[in-house]
């Protein structure tokens, strides 16, 4: 990007912040008790964070790239998140696995095109396979339980859940300043 954008924020309360408290959908007021309802929490506010990072926005705008070479962007994250959500899936079945939803080696980012039809598909498609991925979990209370065909434990795989989430809402929040200068938690 060549221009240099405003940064901003519609939090009026604390300037760093991407919402106001009481506007926040993530906001608990209470902590779950117990490792399991933990995760599935922290999962949650991670999953929630990706979609406010990518709201308000064109198609355009969430296909804008980082930086040359990369081909991330707001966009592609969404679809990658998405693909990597199918992995998870097959991780812990032990049929025969899903194929993958947009082909070959990062095909996820480098499909990730301005057009209303493909974010309309990124957004079905990433909120369909976390539901997939949520069922397949959800008769899996013992964390230490070992599951599919990788033999990962429930724990090992909601940790890595978060982690993955996690990192991409980091990469997430330096799209979307770049986007249109709109910074927060």
């Amino acid at each position: 990007m060549s221009e240099q954008t405003d940064r901003w924020t519609k939090s009026t309360v604390y300037p760093d912040m991407w919402a106001d408290p009481d506007d926040d959908p993530r906001t608990n007021d209470v902590s779950p008790d117990g490792e399991l309802p933990t995760l599935l929490d922290f999962l949650s506010n991670y999953r929630l964070t990706l979609l406010m990072k990518c709201e308000g926005l064109t198609p355009e705008q969430l296909a804008t790239r980082s930086v040359p070479p990369s081909t991330m962007s707001l966009l592609g994250l969404l679809r990658h998140l998405a693909e990597v959500e199918r992995d998870w899936q097959n991780w812990i079945t032990t049929g025969e696995p899903r194929p993958k939803l947009y082909g070959a080696r990062d095909a996820d980012f480098a499909g990730a095109v301005a057009d209303q039809a493909v974010v309309d598909g990124a957004y079905a498609d990433l909120a369909r396979e976390q539901a997939a991925t949520d069922a397949l979990l959800s008769g899996h209370d013992d964390l230490g339980t070992r599951l599919g065909r990788e033999n990962v434990a429930v724990r090992e795989l909601m940790v890595h859940m978060v982690e993955e989430y996690a990192r991409h809402c980091g990469h997430a929040d330096l799209l979307r300043e770049c986007v249109d200068g709109r910074v927060g938690q």
